[in-house]
């Protein structure tokens, strides 16, 4: 085989129809992302692009739309105790998760019931 895989580029998540407003508040003001202008070739189909860092994700809307509660994206974060005050400040629940080896981790969800992983590695 002459290819590899070199990076994720973006990570999609999906929303209900017209939850735009919803989404841009939990992940500009929770997540602390910033939202970035998707391309006008794909601005029709609603959703919006978020990215931090080198971490982008779109959250795409859907007519019939079902949480992802077991898939998940992992985000890589520094501080996981400073993470977990904030969210405390702005009455987000997480779940604490200590059987991954290695790291220290929790879980939240979006809005929209999709499950999200934040963890730092010791």
């Amino acid at each position: 085989m002459n290819f590899i895989f070199k990076s994720i580029d973006h990570y999609q998540l999906a929303s209900p129809k017209n939850t735009e407003n919803q989404s841009r508040k939990f992940f500009t003001e929770i997540l602390m992302f910033r939202e970035v202008k998707k391309p006008p070739s794909l601005s029709s189909n609603g959703g919006l692009w978020f990215e931090s860092g080198s971490i982008k994700i779109h959250v795409g809307t859907e007519d019939h739309y079902i949480p992802a509660r077991k898939a998940h994206p992992a985000l890589e974060v520094e501080n996981l105790n400073e993470f977990k005050q904030h969210l405390m400040t702005k009455h987000i629940s997480f779940t604490e998760d200590g059987r991954l080896p290695g790291a220290n981790h929790i879980y939240l969800s979006d809005p929209f019931g999709n499950r999200i992983e934040i963890l730092e590695w010791k």
